[in-house]
This record gives structure tokens, C-alpha cells and sequence, in this order.
């Protein structure tokens, strides 16, 4: 049996498996990363908390915003196009100084 020196073993344990729920993301960058903070906002709650953080390479990032454009079209494709709420109903503006952008 030849062992292929291509594969990964990545292993998921079962509190990451459970997932974090966000519906807010909060992108920031220098030079050399991408910072990437999902946040949980509820109605009515004038605090919301990060609830994970992901730092990337500015490679890695643009390799994930590849990523999520091919599974958006393949979802799509499947289960017709996902709307949108106009001008980001529901949320607070931001500003923390520094590029921002939200999702």
C-alpha cells in the first residue's frame, strides 16, 4: 500500500465540531495579516462579543475569499441566489480605526 505524501490528517474535536454561531464579521488588515473577527449581535443588546478570531496571511485570505465565491456559486446554483438586506439593516455602524470591512 503507497502512502500519499499529499494527504492531511486533520483532526476535529467535538467542542470545534459544535460550531460558534456569528452574524457579523469584522475584517482588519495590515501588511502582512488579515485579521478576521466573527461577532454574535443580538437585538436589543448594546454589547456584542467576538466569539472567534482568525489571523491570516494575506495569501491564506485570498485563498479562502476564492474558496467562499466557488461555494457561493455552487449554492446557489442549487438553491437559487441568496438575498441580501439592503445597507446592512440591523447593524450598528463601525469604526475602529484602520481598514475595515464587514461581511
Amino acid at each position: 500500500m503507497s502512502e500519499n505524501k499529499n494527504q492531511i490528517n486533520i483532526e476535529l474535536t467535538e467542542e470545534v465540531a459544535e460550531g460558534t454561531y456569528s452574524n457579523l464579521a469584522i475584517i482588519t488588515h495590515s501588511h502582512s495579516e488579515f485579521v478576521i473577527d466573527f461577532v454574535k449581535l443580538m437585538p436589543g443588546i448594546q454589547k456584542a462579543k467576538v466569539k472567534s478570531r482568525i489571523i491570516l496571511t494575506p495569501e491564506h485570505a485570498k485563498r479562502l475569499y476564492k474558496a467562499l465565491a466557488e461555494n457561493l456559486k455552487k449554492f446557489e446554483s442549487v438553491h437559487g441566489t441568496i438575498k441580501e438586506s439592503q445597507g446592512g439593516e440591523g447593524f450598528p455602524p463601525f469604526s475602529l480605526g484602520g481598514p475595515t470591512a464587514q461581511a
